[in-house]
């Protein structure tokens, strides 16, 4: 790859006072970069391109042609990719691309890659030019930059203009590094520590777009064509299938964290259930992962790394730490990050396992029992079924097991089930879930890519439980979780309490290729009464707001998802009718949330995160941004003080007293019993107007 003149002009300006190895360093990665050759597509990749062709035409469950209309999408779809923040491209590079919009499908189905190799070595030498002008902004250590000035920075610059000169894309560039230097400087450190800490970080993120090589272009390139059937469609190279294969059957010791590539970041997708992260309880969906350290060694920058080389750093021997710089969903600028320490660890069947608890409580001068179950996930210990273990974990026989158990001591007047949280897993489980609440009859449909329509049934008759009961979702309660909830809401076994759920309803299979992998999606699940999980998910009876962030997850926060529609019904017969019930329920539940205090401070906690997430400029200003970050300070402080008075315990004395418990409890082994908050507190209160308000519908219908 050879530079432009601009990066030429660049790199003879430079002139800042590094010591002899940083000189030597830096000067080394610049001849590489000079250097570098063009990056070409190989044989078995053309090959694999005709293949990923073929098999998204005849077997996606999206029916949808490779013409003129899906080639605009694909440039369109690949820029973005690429550059969604349109801080590399400029005009001129689009136009110069433009001819591509219209030809692009022929070419991806005769293997001619040319078009996105040519636009992706583009791209590196664009990153290339712009890590390189960061690095030159560090001359004199920092000293020459004001913060006092009315400058600021766009958190979202994906609805901009591509910039027209190279002077407009060095005045974005400036403020992002000039952004940068402030959060360092705010958080402690001199000018002189901010630009060792920048320019470290910049010389590693050159040093690996150095190191890119043709296989990342072609995975780019191939996802910005099959994530336009459906964002679960995606191509997996030869390496990436190894890692694939391996989180899979989850042979190796890491975080317990689904991850993908988000344009040059790493996204945190889902935590697994019972995982050291979710344990560890700092990590969330969608947050960025941006450097990983092991133990107390330093902080390796990951930015613009390939995924599967960031999944091989996060990995490690058990009980061993690993540290992950990460940007916070809710951060507003690249630049505000937080350091998560978590303890490295197999993802236990037992770590995954159904917990229980009764609550006793007092109503009409009666006290009443309900059993909670809490499920974190769909699991099986399928090898040990395979051995002929009578006594093999699963999520079924454990929930059948803990029933037992809670029954045993005395009948329980309800039953709270628990899947806030709850990701999925086995499809088999969440069938016979569903049958230990109903004598018989179909719990889910799935419909083929040849709308062929599969109906799975309860595959035991008896019916274990047939008491009141009550089904906790919420953002995070995805696939096998949406299934059950969906069937015990269809059935009118039920009611379903909390906040709409995922919406996960698709069917993915892996195809081996010539060259890598295909996950592709194939199959679609439906609820019995014909209505799809996918998109919409399960819209709760008694709906409690989430603080999760449903712009950025959730299945309709994902580009081309495949649509919410509906099949016909199965044959099933309704056991009961909630109709007229539902509207006393939701009343009552009203009532006594107007008088929860705790709900009213996650009422308050909502409200905050949707003023973070509305804020689309960030000020470079040292006193405006310090006068943010304390005001922000202050208001998380005392909402978790408000909590905190709920439980008699004494407030925290400022901010960092509440970071440090927060990492101290983090540290801590979590507990085998369930945790009740106030919603389980709720949900048992709702579960008992049910009991009463079909009680007295019974009556009224009898007389």
């Amino acid at each position: 790859m050879k530079l432009t003149h601009v990066l030429v002009a660049v790199i003879a300006m430079m002139s800042f006072g590094l010591t002899h190895a940083a000189q030597q360093s830096l000067e080394e990665l610049l001849a590489q970069a000079e250097q570098a050759p063009e990056l070409v597509p190989e044989k078995s990749q053309r090959e694999a391109s005709v293949h990923i062709a073929r098999s998204l035409l005849l077997s996606h469950y999206r029916k949808q042609d490779i013409d003129r209309e899906l080639s605009k999408r694909v440039f369109e779809h690949y820029l973005d990719s690429l550059d969604g923040q349109r801080l590399y491209f400029l005009q001129s590079d689009i136009k110069e691309f433009e001819p591509y919009r219209n030809r692009l499908h022929g070419a991806l189905k005769t293997g001619q890659l040319e078009p996105g190799f040519k636009i992706f070595n583009r791209y590196q030498e664009r990153v290339i030019q712009r890590l390189v002008y960061k690095i030159s902004l560090l001359e004199n250590d920092l000293k020459d930059m004001r913060f006092d000035d009315d400058e600021f920075i766009l958190s979202d610059r994906s609805e901009q203009a591509w910039p027209t000169t190279e002077a407009e894309l060095e005045d974005i560039w400036r403020r992002r590094v000039k952004s940068g230097a402030l959060s360092l400087k705010l958080s402690g450190e001199s000018l002189e520590e901010a630009a060792d800490t920048l320019r470290t970080r910049y010389q590693s993120q050159l040093k690996r777009a150095l190191q890119i090589r043709n296989e990342d272009a072609f995975q780019a390139y191939m996802n910005a064509f099959t994530t336009l059937y459906d964002p679960h469609t995606t191509y997996f190279s030869p390496r990436s299938s190894e890692n694939f294969n391996i989180n899979m059957s989850l042979s190796l010791e890491g975080i317990g964290a689904v991850l993908q590539a988000d344009n040059e970041f790493t996204k945190v997708v889902r935590l697994i259930a019972g995982g050291p992260a979710q344990q560890q309880g700092q990590l969330g969906p969608a947050d960025r992962i941006v450097g990983v350290a092991q133990g107390d060694e330093k902080m390796v920058n990951v930015v613009g790394w390939r995924l599967d080389e960031v999944v091989q750093l996060i990995r490690g021997p058990k009980k061993s730490t690993v540290r992950l710089e990460v940007i916070p969903s809710e951060a507003k600028v690249d630049t505000d990050t937080r350091v998560i320490a978590i303890v490295r660890d197999k993802v236990k069947l037992e770590d995954q396992a159904a917990k229980s608890s009764v609550i006793e409580t007092e109503r009409d001068g009666q006290t009443k029992r309900v059993g909670v179950i809490e499920i974190p996930t769909f699991y099986a210990d399928f090898q040990a079924m395979q051995n002929g273990d009578p006594n093999y974990k699963s999520t079924t026989r454990d929930t059948l097991l803990l029933l037992n158990e809670m029954r045993a001591e005395k009948e329980l007047d309800g039953l709270v089930i628990d899947l806030r949280g709850n990701g999925g897993g086995s499809l088999d489980e969440a069938n016979k879930l569903t049958g230990l609440f109903i004598d018989e009859g179909p719990t889910v449909q799935i419909r083929s890519a040849n709308n062929r329509v599969e109906v799975l049934t309860d595959p035991d008759p008896k019916l274990v439980y047939d008491g009141p009961l009550l089904v906790l979702v919420d953002r995070l309660s995805a696939s096998a979780s949406e299934i059950f909830a969906g069937a015990i809401q269809d059935y009118d076994r039920g009611i379903v309490m909390g906040s709409q759920t995922f919406g996960k309803g698709t069917v993915q299979s892996v195809r081996p290729l010539n060259h890598g992998q295909l996950k592709i999606t194939q199959a679609k699940f439906y609820r019995i009464s014909g209505a799809s999980t996918q998109h919409k998910g399960v819209v709760p009876d008694i709906l409690i707001p989430d603080t999760v962030d449903t712009t950025k997850v959730g299945e309709n926060s994902l580009e081309n998802a495949l649509p919410w529609d509906a099949i016909a019904a199965a044959d099933f017969k309704q056991l009961a009718s909630n109709d007229g019930v539902e509207t006393v329920l939701n009343q009552r539940h009203e009532e006594r949330f107007a008088k929860n205090e705790e709900y009213q401070v996650l009422l308050e906690e909502i409200a905050l995160l949707d003023k973070q997430r509305t804020k689309d400029r960030v000020s470079l200003n040292k006193e405006v941004r310090q006068k943010e970050i304390k005001t922000a300070e202050k208001e998380q402080l005392d909402l978790e003080n408000k909590r905190r008075s709920f439980e008699g315990k004494e407030p925290y004395a400022d901010f960092k007293a509440w970071e440090d418990d927060v990492e101290a409890q983090a540290s801590k082994t979590q507990s085998d019993e369930l945790e009740v908050d106030f919603i389980v507190d709720e949900s048992v209160e709702v579960l008992l107007d049910f009991i009463e308000a079909t009680a007295k519908a019974s009556i009224a219908k009898a007389s």
